[in-house]
């Protein structure tokens, strides 16, 4: 390569064009009875489809979508990880819909946001999860947004499904690079952006994910990674599709859970955010567990810690692969390979997938810096997002004139093409890999009479890589609002993971000569135990 961090794509590699649809349709008809999917839930018997079971299911799925929606239109699905979320997906592709994808963690308003913004016409949803009577909150939004027309509620659809449409009619034909899902992604700008995603993106990163992991064809890939998230439903789903695999899809992330589905269905691969890795790892039975049939395990989503690396090949036995990329990539662009050198395992995110471009640049031009040298992570290829949806001007502002895809994020390129992720440009708090936009939160405590300012800030964690944490100002330095005031009040209101798990009181704010506030001194601030925190009752 030459002297400047810029590497042009390695076009050998076959794009797949192709829809989610056909994939099934082409799966099915070569491999009809081989395990698709296997979904395992605490407590419950596994449900398990064939390719051809799971092929029947979903054109039955989109026949009755099309009694109820136009292709083109939007629907949300709003669920934990259950196998109609799955069936929706393939039956939603088949149907020509755009599938709008909620974490289900989100509280009534976050909902009622994604539905207006996506234009939903309809909404998918489970009855409950974790504690949340989602089904009340599911109607109390659908209230407030006439336009969602249609509910589905997955706790009767499956059974009801082959009574719910008439004679059978003419599936309409969908095109490779028609959008396929709506994923929101949080950023810089207020508020979560729609990231809209085409078939062929998702298809073939999740295709050439694999084939770096060195996943078996047929092989068996276990995850308790949220569905909502393309490194689930895409990556995970869509890639062991691709593979003539089958995918064992945990309902949530529990350790046992988890390391039962590894044992029981000799799994080849699991996939999970760091997070999950150590929780795993720190089971006291761990050693129990026969892994000895997994022979990679994938990790990202969050900065990956050498010693995790380390640790998961000693005792899983497995080696380890870490991938990049973002939601608006689909989403994976680079990758390590379980080959690779100990050193670049943990060191590195690894080379870039086939048929896509990556630049290093200056922050706010296009022009590479020489390598080695740390600037913005650009990417450009087939994969790219068709733009963030309703929003031009953001779309513009994340994608230039000449096609490059600005990631946000600060890096350095060396000279055998691999990649090391430094740092980040956008104001974001990753969490166990879910993605946190501290102005979110930050406009939920500056409501309270008792706040005058807030800021929200990540800090490092050897749990969840990092926590939210933060800094009040009070209307009142006498009588400060106490932590679990705050606490409440932002957990009533926005996801659980948003909720600041530390509380300080803030002393003279750190400003640059230009007077912008310096969040990495509040954050130097609190590791080192430098501010006084908030009053806890």
């Amino acid at each position: 390569m030459t002297g400047s961090s810029y590497l042009p794509a390695q076009t050998d590699a076959k794009i797949l064009d192709i829809t989610v649809g056909d994939l099934l349709r082409e799966v099915a008809a070569a491999e009809p009875d081989r395990h698709a999917l296997i979904a395992c839930a605490p407590g419950r018997t596994p449900r398990i489809w064939t390719y051809r079971a799971l092929l029947d299911d979903a054109e039955r799925a989109a026949q009755w979508l099309l009694t109820k929606f136009r292709p083109g239109e939007h629907i949300t699905v709003w669920a934990p990880n259950v196998p109609d979320w799955i069936l929706l997906q393939y039956g939603a592709a088949l149907a020509g819909l755009v599938l709008v994808t909620a974490n289900p963690a989100l509280r009534a308003g976050e909902l009622e946001y994604v539905l207006r913004q996506s234009k939903s016409v309809g909404i998918a949803y489970s009855d409950s999860f974790r504690g949340t009577d989602m089904a009340a909150i599911a109607d109390e939004v659908r209230g407030h947004v006439p336009e969602v027309r249609e509910a589905i509620r997955f706790d009767t659809w499956y059974s009801d499904l082959p009574n719910c449409f008439g004679a059978d009619q003419e599936l309409p034909i969908v095109a490779p690079t028609a959008a396929a899902q709506l994923q929101y992604t949080s950023g810089t700008t207020g508020f979560p952006k729609g990231a809209l995603l085409h078939h062929r993106g998702l298809i073939t990163s999740a295709a050439y994910v694999h084939e770096r992991a060195q996943f078996p064809r047929h092989g068996v890939w276990v995850t308790a990674l949220p569905l909502f998230h393309t490194a689930a439903c895409a990556m995970s789903v869509l890639g062991t599709a691709v593979s003539r695999g089958t995918i064992v899809v945990c309902q949530l992330f529990d350790p046992t859970l988890v390391l039962t589905a590894l044992q029981e269905y000799r799994a080849d691969l699991y996939a999970g955010v760091p997070a999950m890795m150590i929780a795993l790892l720190a089971h006291p039975d761990f050693e129990s567990f026969d892994l000895s049939s997994l022979s990679v395990a994938i990790s990202g989503g969050d900065a990956v810690p050498p010693e995790l690396v380390r640790e998961v090949e000693q005792r899983f036995g497995a080696r380890f692969s870490t991938v990049y990329g973002q939601t608006e990539l689909s989403p994976i662009i680079t990758q390590t390979s379980p080959d690779d050198t100990i050193d670049d395992k943990c060191g590195t995110v690894g080379r870039p997938l086939p048929n896509v471009e990556i630049s290093v640049v200056a922050p706010g031009t296009t022009d590479p810096v020489a390598i080695g040298e740390q600037g913005e992570i650009c990417a450009r290829g087939y994969q790219a997002m068709l733009g963030y949806f309703d929003m031009p001007e953001q779309t513009a502002q994340t994608i230039d004139a000449t096609g490059w895809l600005h990631t946000g994020d600060l890096g350095v390129l060396d000279e055998r093409g691999y990649l090391r992720v430094t740092g980040r440009i956008k104001d974001m708090i990753i969490r166990g890999g879910e993605n946190i936009y501290p102005r979110e939160i930050e406009a939920v405590l500056t409501d309270h009479p008792a706040v005058a300012g807030a800021i929200v800030v990540g800090v490092p964690d050897a749990q969840w890589g990092e926590i939210v944490a933060a800094i009040i100002e009070p209307s009142d330095a006498a009588n400060p609002p106490t932590a679990k005031e705050l606490h409440d009040i932002v957990r009533s209101r926005l996801a659980p993971a948003k909720t600041p798990r530390d509380w300080y009181l803030s002393g003279q704010m750190p400003v640059n000569a230009m007077g912008k506030l310096q969040k990495f001194v509040l954050r130097e601030q609190i590791t080192a135990e430098r501010l006084d925190r908030l009053p806890e009752k």
